[in-house]
């Protein structure tokens, strides 16, 4: 039985620094269907919380993926990446998570639809992002 959970213990310190490398690999390489578009001032409607659409200046367009915890940091892997369309999945901290599929409509066009936990809620809605220009050199504007 020591042997069995020894072995264990082995397996699961593998398995650990295995997901460490392929996080560090995935933020290393941005997924190929944001390689489309490009960073900057993004508009972005459609969310439950917001009523008119809101303005970003959002340098990593991966970031997006975590819209509905935007704003905290969060470890993140690429579970699908195709020339059109990206899945990713998220994980922050106090059991918030969530699972985003991108879709590159054009490069200054895309649709986020997203599903997971947030503050012990499920959520599950689709915004639409529109790229509106280049951000602003201004220090007190928010940057994803």
């Amino acid at each position: 039985m020591l042997k069995s959970l020894a072995m264990r213990g082995r397996m699961l310190v593998g398995s650990a620094i295995a997901m460490t490398a392929a996080l560090a690999l995935v933020a290393a390489h941005p997924p190929a269907a944001l390689s489309q578009a490009s960073g900057g001032l993004w508009e972005i409607e459609g969310s439950p919380e917001l009523k008119t659409p809101v303005r970003e200046c959002i340098t990593d367009l991966a970031t997006l993926a975590q819209f509905e915890h935007r704003g905290r940091t969060c470890s993140r892997s690429v579970i699908d990446d195709t020339p059109g369309s990206t899945t990713i999945r998220y994980s922050c901290d106090a059991a918030d998570f969530g699972r985003t599929k991108i879709d590159v409509l054009t490069p200054r066009s895309l649709r986020i639809s997203t599903q997971g936990i947030s503050g012990n809620l499920p959520f599950n809605y689709v915004v639409q992002a529109r790229r509106v220009g280049d951000c602003v050199k201004n220090p007190s504007s928010p940057r994803h």
